[in-house]
């Protein structure tokens, strides 16, 4: 009966290893295989540059290599379609944002995935408002010189996105539908090639996260308008907020981009929280903390059941936008 007993206790830990995820929630992923940090628009946009700096720190800490897959196209939907088919195994996670995960399911009737039955979400990095900027030699230096100047322009004037769908374009058409002014969208694969278009002076202006776009301001090489949150950003404090333009229609205006971690459906719980748990690490580092103030981005310590409700709030929220604004995009 004793050595029954003494067996039983003996198994205990060792079935609890060999249940799946477990084993390597506890100790590593298998050495020697890439995890697979997928970001689904180009290079330099936000999503880019969070995942990259999140890979440096959270591949030693797994003990394997952890690359960037760069997957860009409509607004995020690309790439999130292919990791949403993904094998659920950890080995390959996708850095999410309110357009992949909360915009396009209301833009897209034939999007691949669901944002929310398709992933399991991981974390979430932060929240970020967006800047209105426009070229350095540009000849708008107000939010309302921009208004009038669009008002009288066949068209109006060109706006930049990182793609149809994305947060930045949502901005436009909430302002376009707010003040009651037409712009003309201009839709890329990424932060990175639109902003570089806007600097260049062949678009004539842009909704961009602060991560983007700060460098470029401090450099001299944007001027920024306006901000979307409610307040002023420390980061940017001579901006003045839309909603503080004084301008008819805006006084509420408020777009607040955000930036997640997500995991294909029916990844294990325990390789789910081991990611959670290494991701939040980093992300409290005082480094990593100083880094996301100065991208104007406020960090986030929400655990994966309040990443879950927050996101569903966010579908339902832009569901709504998008119906009031009348937004349609192709495909």
């Amino acid at each position: 009966m004793q050595r029954r007993q003494l067996l039983k206790a003996a198994a205990a830990p060792l079935a609890l290893a060999c249940l799946p995820g477990a084993a390597m929630a506890q100790s590593t992923w298998p050495k020697g295989k890439v995890i697979t940090y997928m970001v689904p628009f180009a290079a330099g946009g936000t999503t880019d540059q969070l995942g990259r700096l999140i890979a440096q720190q959270l591949g030693p800490a797994l003990g394997n290599t952890v690359v960037i897959d760069n997957k860009a196209g409509a607004g995020g939907s690309v790439g999130s379609e292919l990791a949403a088919r993904a094998q659920p195994d950890g080995f390959t996670i996708l850095g999410g944002t309110i357009s992949s995960h909360a915009i396009n399911v209301s833009l897209y009737p034939k999007l691949g995935y669901d944002p929310i039955k398709s992933f399991t979400p991981i974390t979430l990095i932060g929240t970020n408002p967006l800047v209105l900027v426009v070229p350095a030699n540009s000849p708008y230096k107000t939010l309302k010189d921009v208004l009038e100047a669009s008002q009288s322009k066949a068209g109006g004037l060109s706006s930049a996105s990182a793609g149809a769908g994305t947060s930045q374009h949502l901005a436009l058409e909430m302002l376009a539908w707010k003040s009651g002014v037409k712009f003309t969208h201009v839709p890329y694969k990424g932060s990175g090639p639109a902003i570089q278009d806007v600097m260049g002076g062949q678009v004539d202006m842009m909704f961009d996260t602060t991560v983007v776009a700060a460098p470029h301001i401090q450099s001299g090489k944007l001027r920024a308008l306006a901000v979307t949150s409610k307040q002023r950003l420390e980061s940017l404090k001579d901006v003045p907020t839309i909603a503080e333009s004084g301008l008819k229609g805006l006084g509420d205006f408020e777009v607040t981009s955000w930036q997640a971690v997500f995991a294909p459906t029916n990844t294990p719980d325990a390789i789910v929280q081991r990611l959670h748990q290494e991701i939040a690490k980093i992300l409290a580092t005082p480094d990593m903390q100083a880094r996301l103030k100065t991208m104007g981005m406020e960090p986030s310590t929400l655990s994966t059941s309040q990443v879950a409700a927050f996101q569903k709030a966010e579908v339902t929220k832009w569901a709504t936008v998008i119906k009031e604004a009348n937004v349609k995009v192709d495909g």
